[in-house]
């Protein structure tokens, strides 16, 4: 078990990275003292309400169009488990695990805000679930995000309660037997819980923040490979002078011709703008025009990096506040503000502002994905590689084919990156007997945002390994930037010139991992700093 310092969990400052550390096992979670002292001031004043015979949606009254009918007492705690076996209706692949863990790490999260009225003792259980990585089985389809992941987290209250089956020590075993193994009883829910656990974004939310990790990643490499591009090919500082960007002053597009223009710092590569005339003027022949060997212009996939990467950069910034936001939210029905002596009813649960940032995340990767793909493109077809060899083949062209094969991976995933861009969260269904009439679909988007994002992992791992066997040939290697360089350095120690004598797919998979399972660009100023 991790020896980190735990996460504590006080409901206001979860981030994505907390999220993720604590979902793949890196860090526990820990209660806020102060936070369990609301939450039992929430729950001291809701068994107040219900002693007093208020009516309060799903505590004495049935749910959804049925919310007129009114539980007797004496049924109330039964209502709760009938809630979870009935919504415990999903299907298809189950989450990951470690996804699964990140799910009842934000429910728990936003539980200990102290507006549900749960008692402390489900939040204990909770968290002992999650330091033991005890972890649900949760289907992938069912919620349409507006009632909360009803679904989804209908199977996660079922590990609260020891139903159904867990996931633990990498085995899906029945939850009796996980429990019985680990010494403890699973949690007999009171009044409220069971719709505390469910009503609420945290399956999307917990999705998000893993599309989100990874999608923070893929920007840097993408600023990498921009780089690398522009020093391959020999261009002009001109398309990343700074005061290019700040006559159109888009805070995505200064920041990635910042970031590039550090990486390639120092290159004897690019041609700098003071030189450009002089050096063409050199290569001068008799005749009314000359050609010249200096791009004074690159391509829009060299040179219109930063203004293509923009928005892709503020859409991943958007989509952290987003989800930053909801996983420290109480997006729960209703809500208990113990306080102001209120018990509101209201729509908390919906999930619109997490199906929006992750359609939006979707466009942000199929045009990460359409840039890398296009620069890939272009080292492999010798009518535009600038004398690299066709297909960036070093041996016998015709007897061995390169890259030729592995293009169509770029090519295929890019389109389906295109297709999945195409947005989910304006298509409302009503459904619930029409009670839930305008629903978010921000489960279905997270879903697809973190499909996304893993496709584009793929187009980006296999423009990096284009970079580096491009970077084999000349001297370009030998002249990088500061920051380019010292990358390069570290990538070349497990690179090897593909040569047709190994199957294309193992170098792939060993750069994916080496790329997005370390923390190599977690933070890129790291490789321009002195």
């Amino acid at each position: 078990m991790s020896q980190a310092a735990p996460v504590i969990l006080n409901g206001n400052d979860l981030s994505i990275d907390d999220i993720v550390a604590i979902g793949v096992g890196d860090k526990q979670v820990a209660l806020d003292p102060q936070a369990l002292q609301r939450c039992r001031a929430s729950r001291a004043f809701l068994e107040d309400e219900v002693a007093a015979k208020r009516v309060i949606y799903g505590v004495n009254t049935s749910f959804g169009p049925m919310c007129n009918k009114i539980i007797d007492d004496e049924q109330i705690q039964e209502l709760q488990v009938n809630l979870i076996r009935s919504h415990a209706a999903g299907l298809g692949e189950p989450l990951k695990d470690y996804i699964a863990i990140a799910v009842m790490a934000v429910r728990l999260n936003t539980l200990v805000k102290g507006f549900s009225g749960v008692r402390v003792e489900l939040l204990e259980h909770m968290q002992w679930l999650i330091n033991q990585r005890v972890a649900a089985y949760i289907p992938e389809c069912g919620s349409v995000g507006a009632s909360g992941d009803l679904i989804h987290l209908a199977h996660l209250a079922l590990a609260v309660i020891g139903e159904g089956q867990l996931y633990y020590e990498g085995e899906l075993r029945p939850a009796a037997a996980v429990y019985e193994q680990l010494g403890r009883a699973p949690l007999t829910l009171r009044f409220k819980e069971g719709i505390a656990l469910m009503n609420g974004t945290s399956a999307m939310t917990a999705l998000a923040a893993f599309a989100i990790f990874g999608a923070r990643k893929l920007l840097n490499i993408s600023c990498v490979t921009g780089a690398f591009a522009i020093e391959i090919f020999g261009g002009i500082d001109d398309a990343f002078d700074e005061d290019l960007h700040l006559v159109k002053p888009h805070r995505g597009q200064i920041q990635i011709a910042d970031t590039i223009r550090k990486l390639y710092q120092g290159s004897a590569n690019i041609t700098l703008r003071s030189q450009m005339h002089e050096l063409i003027r050199q290569q001068k022949t008799d005749g009314p025009v000359f050609e010249t060997t200096i791009n004074v212009q690159d391509v829009y996939s060299v040179r219109c990096t930063p203004q293509v990467l923009a928005p892709v950069a503020e859409a991943v910034a958007e989509a952290v506040r987003v989800v930053e936001i909801e996983a420290n939210s109480s997006n729960d029905n209703p809500i208990i503000i113990a306080e102001q002596k209120k018990i509101i009813h209201g729509g908390n649960f919906h999930g619109q502002s997490i199906g929006f940032a992750m359609d939006m995340l979707c466009m942000a990767m199929a045009t990460l994905c359409n840039l890398s793909e296009r620069r890939t493109n272009k080292y492999l077809d010798k009518n535009l590689n600038e004398g690299l060899p066709e297909f960036l083949i070093p041996g016998t062209l015709g007897l061995t084919m390169g890259f030729m094969g592995a293009q169509y991976l770029a090519t295929s995933t890019t389109a389906e990156n295109r297709q999945l861009a195409g947005p989910v969260s304006t298509n409302s269904i009503s459904c619930n007997a029409s009670n839930q009439d305008v629903v978010s679909m921000g489960t279905v988007a997270a879903r697809k945002a973190f499909k996304s994002v893993s496709n584009a992992k793929h187009v980006i791992t296999l423009e990096v390994l284009a970079d580096l066997q491009a970077l084999s040939f000349g001297q370009a290697a030998s002249q990088l930037g500061r920051g380019t360089g010292r990358i390069y350095e570290l990538l070349k120690a497990e690179f090897k010139v593909y040569d047709n004598s190994a199957i294309f797919h193992d170098e792939l998979v060993r750069l994916r991992r080496q790329l997005f399972s370390s923390q190599l660009f977690d933070d890129l100023a790291v490789y321009w700093r002195e």
